[in-house]
């Protein structure tokens, strides 16, 4: 496994609990704890990915956000965004993004859980989630990375850069929380630096939200 695709994955790995795991929850602690104890100067510029200025930014809103609120705070925010149950302020499914109608299992979602078959790549955890959700998508690149690096370039192209930058644009407005505005922008970040390192020509559909 080359250093770059090692970086790609150590990226999907660090991120991906921190949109599928609520903050309260015991099982998302230990994630939440170590991402508190880094040194924002030090940890932006060792990221792998990303323009070194808006890393910087991401990362110290991320390490002084799990600082400054409490995990019943960051659990509400969470809940917010991602879960609802009523109006989430970021749905983190492609699919609600790209498809006209707005709907979760959309076109998007089908065309990757289609993909995957067609590759024999099983789904991750998270039973009954549509698999455009940006935290599996994320958890999923990991793995492809390390398992089956020949197809990372077309996950990423197909199904992930698609819609990725504009749901983290959204996610950044609507994050109330320096948190989440940070890991927006550190995902962002990373995943348009790996699509740049790697000269990935993305073909983006038109947003319906």
């Amino acid at each position: 496994m080359d250093n770059q695709l090692e970086a790609v994955a150590f990226v999907g790995d660090a991120l991906a609990p921190f949109f599928l795991q609520d903050p309260a929850k015991e099982a998302a602690a230990a994630h939440f704890e170590a991402f508190s104890q880094l040194d924002a100067e030090a940890a932006a510029s060792e990221w792998p990915f990303g323009d070194p200025a808006e890393l910087k930014r991401g990362v110290r809103d991320m390490v002084e956000g799990l600082a400054g609120a409490s995990a019943e705070n960051l659990s509400w925010e969470f809940r917010r965004l991602f879960v609802g149950p009523e109006h989430k302020a970021a749905a983190p499914w492609g699919s609600v993004y790209t498809d006209h109608d707005g709907v979760i299992f959309g076109e998007s979602a089908l065309a990757l859980a289609a993909w995957m078959r067609r590759q024999g790549i099983d789904r991750l955890s998270r039973e009954g989630d549509p698999e455009d959700h940006i935290g599996l998508l994320l958890a999923l690149m990991a793995w492809i990375a390390r398992n089956r690096p020949e197809l990372l370039d077309e996950f990423l192209r197909d199904h992930v850069l698609t819609w990725s930058s504009h749901y983290l644009n959204k996610l950044e407005q609507e994050a109330r929380l320096p948190f989440y505005r940070g890991l927006a922008v550190v995902t962002r970040e990373s995943l348009e630096g790996i699509q740049s390192e790697r000269g990935i020509q993305v073909e983006h559909p038109r947003y319906f939200r």
